[in-house]
């Protein structure tokens, strides 16, 4: 819900597609139903998601390092 928050505070979903996107995930009781959102919304999250470069971050290989931190 937090990403679509977003989408929506950088104005890359309508408040309309937001209230429907929102409405939809908390109806839905599994990631299968999620998946039966109409083609519609889902497109509109592709859009934002496009736009936001989430799909970079998913594909982008795991850090392997620490960051720096020592952990004890």
């Amino acid at each position: 819900m937090k990403t679509i928050d977003e989408m929506l505070h950088l104005a890359l979903l309508t408040p309309d597609e937001h209230r429907q996107i929102s409405h939809w995930i908390a109806q839905a009781d599994s990631p299968d139903e999620i998946l039966k959102m109409p083609p519609l919304l889902w497109r509109a999250v592709e859009r934002a998601s496009e736009v936001m470069g989430i799909d970079n971050d998913l594909m982008r290989p795991p850090a392997l390092d620490d960051g720096g931190l020592v952990c004890r």
